[in-house]
């Protein structure tokens, strides 16, 4: 393993490798005594409704306003997606995100359709709804008044707590059983989290915005994700009770995705991050992932395999019967689905009536 480059400050890598689509590359060496600025670029997609077929990921529809996500973290599964915008999985995915402007007049005409058929839309099924931008931009906002209006179900999953500035929205969808909210929470070790997650919300402001959305009677879960094998995997059991105790209802974890390029970057951050633990946490996933740095199939992806794997799972299933988690499912509820046509009010002047 050669040694592993610095990353720029408030970045999780500092490297940017080949795109594998491009015949050319060209790589500057960051200034590390600056903060590499973002660059935002305008997506003029003309959809914004995206159709998952894969077997093991819990939703078949899913909304996505932004391609690459400032929160950078550094094993993030989403970063080779950039790659087919001529950009690199490395620190363009953190600095270089492309903007879908229209989303929320694209979501409304895709709901309008008569041939849309209502289905729980995901959020954040691919990057970060609630990345730092969006709290300039509002499109998440944008997007989730079109589902508050047209009482359109949605659950959404994010790291950063931004997300409680929309509890007047979450709150009229809960109202109609069309909304859950999911915090994931990787880990409780503020360092940890800066090097590793360096532009997501502290944990305990993540566990802050789980009470928030509790008492807001939203239903709320923790997703404990990644579980990174000899690096955050002891923290299950904590992570659990504190997000039980904030109000979490559902949980769930998701093991360490290294898909494509994302290996390499992964392995080079915890090369810097703690080199006297990068051995034990490669040697632990490939007992995982039949001796490779991951597994693609459907079914063991998200999963792992073998006796590691197994304590994990065993490890998360006691957490989640000591604090009453997982008793029941979030049932999010398709009927209340109303047409533009049929909005006798525009949202928020007949939110109170039956």
């Amino acid at each position: 393993m050669s040694q592993s480059p610095p990353a720029p400050r408030g970045r999780s890598t500092g490297l940017n490798p080949a795109n594998r689509f491009e015949p050319l590359h060209v790589e500057l060496a960051p200034d590390l005594d600056e903060v590499t600025p973002t660059t935002y670029f305008r997506d003029s997609t003309r959809r914004i409704i995206a159709r998952n077929d894969s077997p093991d990921v819990p939703f078949t529809y899913s909304i996505n306003p932004y391609r690459g996500c400032e929160h950078g973290c550094a094993y993030c599964y989403a970063r080779p997606g950039h790659e087919y915008l001529g950009f690199s999985p490395g620190l363009d995915f953190e600095s270089k995100i492309v903007v879908k402007a229209d989303a929320p007049a694209l979501l409304r005409k895709e709901l309008s359709a008569p041939s849309w058929t209502p289905s729980v839309l995901a959020m954040s099924g691919v990057t970060d709804a609630y990345q730092p931008v969006e709290s300039k931009l509002e499109l998440t906002r944008g997007c989730l008044s079109v589902l508050a209006e047209l009482r359109h179900p949605v659950t959404i999953v994010t790291k950063n707590a931004l997300v409680v500035r929309d509890l007047d929205l979450l709150g009229e969808l809960a109202r109609h059983e069309a909304a859950s909210v999911f915090l994931s929470i990787t880990t409780l070790d503020d360092e940890l989290c800066r090097a590793m997650e360096p532009r997501t919300s502290r944990p305990s402001r993540r566990l802050d915005a789980l009470k928030q959305l509790a008492d807001a009677g939203i239903p709320c879960g923790v997703m404990v994700a990644p579980v990174i094998p000899g690096l955050n995997d002891h923290e299950i059991p904590a992570i659990l009770e504190a997000a039980a105790a904030a109000g979490a209802r559902q949980a769930g974890k998701v093991m360490l995705r290294l898909p494509g390029p994302v290996a390499d970057l992964f392995e080079h951050w915890l090369e810097r991050y703690s080199p006297e633990r990068r051995r034990r946490v490669m040697q632990h996933l490939r007992s995982m992932r039949g001796d490779q740095r991951n597994d693609a199939q459907f079914g063991s992806r998200m999963r792992g395999h073998g006796a590691y794997a197994e304590h994990a799972e065993s490890m998360f299933a006691a957490g989640c019967r000591r604090h009453g988690l997982n008793q029941r499912t979030f049932s999010l509820r398709t009927d209340a689905f109303r047409r533009p046509g049929q909005c006798a009010l525009p949202f928020g002047e007949d939110s109170h009536r039956p």
